[in-house]
């Protein structure tokens, strides 16, 4: 079979194309770390209450300037319903759902995640603003998503 040269060029072309784009994400990923998590922790969902630390959920200061949000998600409500932290802090969420999908979209940053039971996510975000951030449930969760919201509030 002959192809012509119109074939040739856009074979070529195409081929190159798509080493380039691997190459790209390959240097993504391995390179500046942009790959997707693949530590997955498990949990027992019927046994959340009693499975460190979401035993004891809230909000730690770990270091100078550094906490850990430990939060459940179970239908309609955050556990805790109120987190307060300092501008300029970053913030560790650990997070798990105790009986259905719901959603962590924290409006005003980049976070959005989706929350599963049985599977504790893991979030890093740093708040440099002062102000009231709304964390919304955006995955529907029963009859009363449309109330499951908290606020984060960052202050000076």
């Amino acid at each position: 079979m002959k192809l012509s040269r119109g074939e040739e060029v856009w074979l070529i072309a195409s081929f190159g194309m798509i080493l380039i784009f691997m190459f790209i994400t390959g240097y993504q990923t391995f390179a500046l770390g942009m790959g997707p998590p693949s530590h997955q922790e498990t949990i027992d969902p019927q046994q959340v209450d009693e499975t460190a630390p979401f035993d004891n959920p809230g909000v730690k200061k770990i270091a100078d300037n550094e906490y850990e949000v430990v939060m459940t998600l179970q239908l309609f409500n955050f556990t805790p319903s109120e987190i307060e932290v300092p501008a300029g802090a970053t913030v560790h969420f650990i997070l798990t759902s105790k009986d259905v999908t719901h959603g962590f979209q924290v409006a005003d940053t980049n976070i959005n995640a989706m929350v599963m039971p049985g599977y504790i996510q893991k979030i890093t975000q740093t708040f440099d603003e002062s102000g009231s951030y709304l964390v919304l449930c955006n995955e529907y969760c029963g009859a009363g998503h449309q109330a499951m919201s908290t606020t984060i509030k960052v202050t000076e």
